[in-house]
Parts: structure tokens; C-alpha cells; sequence
């Protein structure tokens, strides 16, 4: 076992995990203005810990809630990861696999109103790897503590590998969080996590329904629902997110900010519901965290995620409001 600094306890006392099967050196340029067929001058380069559940765990660190970062790592990039994220205090227990962790590049204009994003696809993972990595799920996993699985699958993991692992962590009497897209968000959901995230076009993936209006988005979450996750959030980008765990549906919608780099927002958002959950707030409440976490995120330069003041000072901004039913 690879673990680094030990896991990371929430204040009740569960522990929380993140884990990222295709982690990502994130590395942003920033240039006057988008242009193509001609050389772009890059200024105020930057380099940030990559892959959407390490975002999570910055975020929970942020809030004051230490984590444990699980992941499929390669390399020298791996190396980087690793050290980035135990100087922000985040622990580590990865898989080291053959083969050298991707690099995703962002070229974000200097106005920050527009910005490409190109994403390598990683290493592929042999199957002996993919297995040590279910293992030390099942060796660390304890009932009451949560996780966030998150992002998308390297080249060789199938798609019913997601099941596998929420399925390894609901036996072990642990909660978590699913959020990832295709068909591994659909064979993940089929076993049964607490909470799962798609936005609007994945759960139109999902079930076949529309999704252009609340309440057709609320139906879609309600047949996601059926297909086993506890609770459904479905993010809408600048319009908010739609969440229900039951019957009723609730629309969360947060401050105007100005956008630094939208990029990471939305694990910002699972890494301040994750926050809320474990700490025993009811969906509606862990949702205003997550709200403000996002909104907190979206104003930030490269994928910094927004500080723990900024996101209180953003939750009074944060409106809740329910879904008129139509079911």
C-alpha cells in the first residue's frame, strides 16, 4: 500500500475518500484572444493537481475537511500529482500503473470569457492493476464514511467498473458519491449509490427523456432515480442544479460571479455536497454548500478552487426553490 500523511477524518469522525481512475496534470495558458491557424502568445502559465476527484478533495480541503485521494498514477506526472496534493495536506493512497498520467491543457483567454480545453486520454490500465486498486478499496473502506467516485475511465477500464467499486463501497457500509458520465454512469447507478450527478444531456442519455424545461429535467431525474441511486443531482451549468431524493423536486441556484476558469466548478460542487452530507445536513442544505462552492469555484484563475470565506459569503446568495410538480 502506497498511502501517504493517512486518511482524512470529517468532523464526525467518518473518514473521506476521493477516487480519480484517470487523474490529469491541468495546465492553463492564457492568451489575448482565441485565434486559429496562427502562434498564440502564452502568458501567466500555470500547472494544478488534475482529475475530478482530486478537484473534490481540494475542495473538501478548502472547507477544513481532510481526505484521502485514491487513484490510478503513472510516471513522472504521477510524482507531480502525488507531491501537489500532500502540500495542500491532502493524503494519498495510489495504484501506480505502467505508463506516464495524462496532461490536460486549457488555453483560457485574458478577458476569461472564452477558453479551449483539450484532454489527453491517459494511459491504458492492465486489468492486475485495476484489481489492486478494488482491493485496497475493500481493505480501507469502514460503514459511515463517505467517497466520491468521479470522472471519466482510462483507456482499458470497462465500463462496468464503476459498478464494481460502488458496489465495494455500499458493502461496506460506506456512502458515495457517483459522478462520472456514459456508460459508466449508468452501470454505476444500477448499484445503488447514495448520490449520483449527471447533468441535463446525460440524464437525457440515461433515459430517453427530454430535458428542456425544470419540469421535464425533474421527470428525468425521477427515472434516474429508478434505476437505484438514492438521490439525484443534476447539474444545469449556469442555471443551477435540480436535485430530489424523493417525490419533490428543488431547483438550487447561486450568485452571478464573473468566471475566472469555469473548469472544475462542478467538482466544486460535489466536493461542497460531499461536505454537507457528511456532516449530516439534510440534501436541501448540502445542496447550498454546494451552490456556493461552485460559484466560489467558477471566479477562480487555472482550477484553484474557491476559498472557505468567499464560499460563505456566497450561501445567502444561494436560492432554493421547489419544482411545481407536473408528475
Amino acid at each position: 500500500m502506497d498511502a501517504r500523511m493517512g486518511a482524512g477524518h470529517d468532523m464526525e469522525g467518518h473518514r473521506i475518500y476521493t477516487v480519480t481512475l484517470n487523474p490529469a496534470v491541468d495546465r492553463e495558458l492564457t492568451v489575448p484572444a482565441l485565434a486559429f491557424d496562427t502562434v498564440l502568445r502564452a502568458s501567466e502559465p500555470r500547472v494544478d493537481v488534475g482529475g475530478k476527484g482530486f478537484n473534490v478533495s481540494r475542495m473538501l480541503m478548502a472547507l477544513g475537511a481532510p481526505s484521502t485521494a485514491l487513484a490510478l498514477a503513472g510516471g513522472h506526472n504521477g510524482r507531480i500529482l502525488q507531491d501537489g496534493l500532500e502540500a495542500l495536506g491532502i493524503g494519498t493512497d495510489f495504484v501506480w500503473v505502467p505508463g506516464e498520467t495524462r496532461v490536460n491543457v486549457s488555453v483560457v483567454t485574458a478577458a476569461r470569457d472564452r477558453y479551449l480545453k483539450v484532454n489527453e486520454p491517459g494511459p491504458a490500465i492492465e486489468p492486475e492493476r485495476q484489481e489492486a486498486l478494488l482491493r485496497k478499496i475493500a481493505a480501507l473502506v469502514r460503514p459511515g464514511d463517505w467517497w466520491a467516485l468521479s470522472g471519466s475511465l482510462p483507456p482499458g477500464v470497462p465500463p462496468e467498473f464503476c459498478a464494481r467499486v460502488v458496489g465495494a463501497i455500499r458493502e461496506g457500509g460506506a456512502h458515495v458519491i457517483l459522478d462520472t458520465s456514459g456508460e459508466a454512469l449508468g452501470c454505476g447507478c444500477r448499484s445503488g449509490p447514495d448520490v449520483v450527478k449527471p447533468n441535463a444531456e446525460e440524464a437525457h442519455a440515461l433515459t430517453g427523456l427530454p430535458v428542456g424545461s425544470l419540469a421535464e429535467v425533474a421527470a428525468a431525474a425521477h427515472a434516474v432515480a429508478r434505476l437505484g441511486p438514492a438521490q439525484v443531482v443534476v447539474s444545469l451549468g449556469k442555471e443551477g442544479s435540480l436535485f430530489t431524493g424523493g417525490a419533490q423536486a428543488w431547483v438550487a441556484r447561486g450568485p452571478v460571479v464573473r468566471e475566472g476558469n469555469p473548469i472544475g466548478a462542478g467538482d466544486a460542487m460535489v466536493g461542497g455536497l460531499l461536505w454537507g452530507l457528511s456532516q449530516g445536513l439534510p440534501l436541501a442544505g448540502a445542496m447550498r454548500w454546494a451552490t456556493a462552492c461552485g460559484a466560489a469555484t467558477a471566479g477562480q484563475a487555472g482550477t484553484t478552487v474557491g476559498p472557505r470565506a468567499l464560499v460563505e459569503s456566497l450561501l445567502p446568495e444561494v436560492c432554493v426553490t421547489p419544482v411545481p410538480s407536473s408528475l
